[in-house]
């Protein structure tokens, strides 16, 4: 459907539940998968799935928080397929709990990983986007950092300043051909959100207009789409995938 053929696309948080939809649904286009992630563990099926569709692919450990192991991850995919057409900021954990009762701890491993990890793979392939004067870049955001939700502090924060980092760099990124924009997914049936209890999970389904959670499909279709050429005029943009949770 796109034109992705023979584009190389590096993925964090490659291995969970968005990142394999993201790496398979890219693939079926024709392009060639980096999956990064902190544990590579499950990586080698992946990349089996992955080169089973005629693409090559390869996993590279990363901790997305630290510069040096950014660096070495875009190194390592440019030594491989010297270039990264698109990325996808995809890496995030959630450590939830009540603002009062919250520690630093997790306020801070929230926002080194949500947000700052999205600043470093950025930064980390900018400079190569920018000689190629192309590139695709996709933060996935999430909707509590546009409408905020209790329990969640640390990870809307994130979230929200993921959101504020998309338009600034979209801006700064123009003039070389490159387009950032965000997916901010609703509530998806995730190892994440399983975590919630039953009645959060309910109080989630009352407030989607379609009725039910979203897929990781449901998420890479629309990182294929603006991985493509069909979204060159889309930048700077927030994509929300929620099944109408947030509308505005």
């Amino acid at each position: 459907m796109y034109d992705l053929k023979s584009k190389v696309a590096l993925i964090t948080g490659g291995t969970g539940g968005f990142g394999r939809a993201i790496a398979l649904r890219l693939a079926r286009e024709g392009s060639h998968v980096v999956l990064a992630d902190l544990v590579l563990t499950g990586a080698e099926a992946i990349l089996e799935e992955v080169e089973a569709l005629g693409v090559q692919a390869m996993a590279v450990e990363v901790n997305v928080g630290d510069p040096e192991s950014v660096a070495s991850m875009a190194k390592q995919a440019l030594d491989r397929f010297g270039a990264v057409d698109v990325l996808v900021n995809n890496a995030g954990i959630t450590r939830d709990n009540l603002l009062i009762r919250m520690k630093e701890a997790e306020w801070d491993a929230v926002l080194t990983v949500n947000l700052k990890g999205t600043f470093n793979c950025t930064k980390a392939v900018a400079r190569t986007m920018m000689k190629q004067r192309s590139g695709r870049i996709i933060n996935i955001a999430s909707v509590v950092g546009l409408m905020g939700n209790a329990g969640q502090a640390n990870y809307s924060a994130s979230k929200a300043g993921v959101i504020g980092l998309t338009k600034t760099t979209a801006r700064e990124l123009a003039p070389r051909g490159i387009t950032v924009n965000a997916v901010a997914p609703g509530y998806f049936k995730t190892s994440m959100t399983e975590k919630l209890p039953e009645s959060a999970r309910e109080a989630f389904l009352k407030q989607i207009p379609l009725g039910r959670a979203g897929t990781a499909e449901d998420i890479a279709n629309v990182v294929a789409f603006l991985s493509s050429s069909e979204a060159s005029y889309i930048t700077g943009q927030v994509i929300c995938v929620d099944g109408g949770m947030v509308m505005y």
